[in-house]
C-alpha cells in the first residue's frame, strides 16, 4: 500500500500557487488513475484506489502547510504503511521551474510543511518527490513568492514538471524508487 501526499494549502485563494505543487500533482495522479479524491478523513481530502495490485491513497491536507504533520502521521497511524512507501510530493525554491529531484529519505530543509511532517512522524526515512518552482527575486519575500501564481510564460514548464512527477510516481509504484530516480531525477 503507498500513501501518496501532496502538499499544498486548501481553498480556491490557494489554488494554482507555487505552494500548492503537492496537490497539482494529486490532481493528476486522480485523474490518470480514476480516483476520486473527496473523502474528508484524517484532516485531509483522500480517495483510495489501486495501481496495478497496488492499493493507493491519495491525499491533499486541508491542515494548510504549516500543519501537514497532523494530518500526515493520522494517515500514518491508521494505515500502517511501510515508511518507504509514504511519498511526500512538495515545492521547492531552490530547483529551477517544473524540475524534479527524487529522493529516498532527507532532511525538510527549509520547507514548513516538510518541517512538520518530520517533527509529527519522528522520522525523515520517506521519498519525497520535490517539484521546483523556481527563486524569488532578490529581496521578495519568501511567503508572498511561494504563495503567488506562476507567471504565463512559466506556465507551460510548470504544468511539464507536474506531468512528470506524476509519472515518476507511478514509474516507482510499479518498478521501485530506484528505477523512477534513474528515469526521471534532473
Amino acid at each position: 500500500m503507498y500513501i501518496i501526499v501532496g502538499l499544498g494549502n486548501p481553498g480556491q485563494k490557494y489554488a494554482k500557487t507555487r505552494h500548492n505543487a503537492g496537490f497539482e500533482v494529486i490532481d493528476r495522479l486522480a485523474d490518470e488513475y480514476g480516483i476520486s479524491v473527496t473523502k474528508i478523513k484524517h484532516k485531509a481530502l483522500i480517495g483510495e484506489g489501486r495501481v496495478g495490485t497496488e492499493k493507493v491513497v491519495l491525499v491533499k491536507p486541508t491542515t494548510y502547510m504549516n500543519l501537514s504533520g497532523e494530518s500526515v502521521v493520522s494517515l500514518y497511524q491508521f494505515y500502517k504503511p511501510d515508511l518507504d512507501k509514504l511519498i511526500v510530493i512538495y515545492d521547492d525554491i531552490d530547483l529551477d521551474v517544473g524540475k524534479l529531484r527524487i529522493r529516498k529519505k532527507g532532511s525538510p530543509g527549509t520547507h514548513n510543511g516538510m518541517r512538520s511532517i518530520t517533527q509529527c512522524l519522528g522520522t525523515k526515512d520517506f521519498p519525497r518527490f520535490r517539484v521546483g518552482v523556481g527563486k524569488p527575486d532578490k529581496g521578495r519575500d519568501l511567503a508572498d513568492f511561494v504563495l503567488s501564481r506562476v507567471p504565463k510564460e512559466q506556465d507551460e514548464a510548470m504544468n511539464e514538471g507536474f506531468e512528470k512527477t506524476a509519472k515518476a510516481i507511478d514509474s516507482m509504484i510499479r518498478e521501485g524508487i530506484d528505477m523512477a530516480m534513474n528515469k526521471y531525477n534532473g
